[in-house]
């Protein structure tokens, strides 16, 4: 609107003044904002670490700007973190899980923006739904360490956040269709995972079942303190102990020996999570046909693990 000549007036001014634009006042011109909010349960983990870049390197190249705020795995939390990006009129919504209390639900769909919940699946979603079935996967895991020949199957599991049960429900669920009782086979705690606790839970562990032959631990942080624990008590894995972790972390398969894991699809939930919401608020304005979307997982083996004779 103004000519060339005019703009790089204004463009010089602008560098020199160190101008910044209110970003308040021009969304209530524009009715945009340009800010995506996503809620994750940690900063720290490396799960979601490997996920939200996928994100930010969907949203950049649109100018759009990702607003992250940390749950750290409290409901209470995670409304205050909801409540606060629906304040700054995000665009969208990306939230990890499908367990949102009933505050969390009511301020999502009274936002009217686009909402993806992500890393796990339900029947009935907000909006839209894009993970896989923690469960099915702790099923799948057990079935596969007892198709390797392994009789006592251990598990740990830390944190006990959402995912962490149902992986752990999976897991009961696998030995009582082989007729198999869980018994002193668990070891768990509501602390946060870290390989020092997948360490000291290992060591209780083997001291109720001192004849297990495989553990099942709910992430590779526990997976890599049992193989540690296992190291020092001078255990041969997988001769004596197989180890399968969750989530498979770069650390895993450069481990000695390497750790056979769960691969869960974070980065590529992160980036088709990106996708459908940029398509929504920059492109058609429709919601996909497919508002669930199964990415699964996969159980890669690696050196922890060994088929038994």
């Amino acid at each position: 609107m103004v000519s060339a000549a005019l703009r790089a007036r204004v463009d010089e001014a602008i560098e020199d003044l160190g101008y910044v634009r209110n970003q308040l006042a021009s969304s209530l011109a524009s009715t945009r904002t340009g800010l995506v909010g996503v809620v994750v349960p940690s900063l720290t983990n490396g799960v979601f670490a490997d996920y939200l870049a996928s994100i930010h390197d969907q949203m950049h190249p649109l100018g759009l700007q990702v607003m992250v705020l940390n749950a750290r795995y409290s409901a209470e939390t995670e409304e205050r973190a909801i409540a606060t990006l629906v304040g700054h009129h995000v665009e969208a919504m990306i939230v990890t899980g499908i367990d949102q209390t009933e505050k969390s639900r009511l301020l999502l769909r009274q936002s009217r923006v686009p909402v993806v919940q992500t890393m796990e699946l339900c029947d009935q979603p907000l909006d839209l739904n894009l993970g896989l079935s923690q469960y099915e996967a702790g099923f799948a895991a057990t079935r596969h360490l007892m198709s390797l020949g392994n009789k006592r199957i251990g598990h740990l599991s830390a944190r006990l956040d959402p995912r962490s049960r149902r992986r752990h429900l999976g897991y009961v669920a696998a030995l009582r269709k082989a007729k198999r009782s869980a018994g002193p086979l668990v070891a768990s705690t509501p602390r946060p995972s870290t390989v020092s606790i997948g360490a000291e839970l290992f060591r209780e562990l083997i001291e109720k079942a001192p004849d297990l032959d495989a553990i099942f631990c709910c992430n590779d942080d526990l997976a890599l303190g049992a193989l540690f624990e296992c190291q020092r008590r001078g255990i041969r894995v997988p001769e004596q102990v197989s180890i399968l972790g969750f989530n498979d972390l770069e650390f895993s398969a450069q481990s000695c020996p390497a750790i056979s894991s769960v691969a869960t699809p974070r980065s590529e939930i992160g980036k088709a999570a990106a996708r459908l919401v940029i398509e929504i608020i920059r492109g058609s304005g429709r919601r996909p046909t497919e508002r669930r979307i199964d990415f699964g997982y996969r159980i890669i083996d690696r050196e922890s693990t060994i088929k038994r004779l």
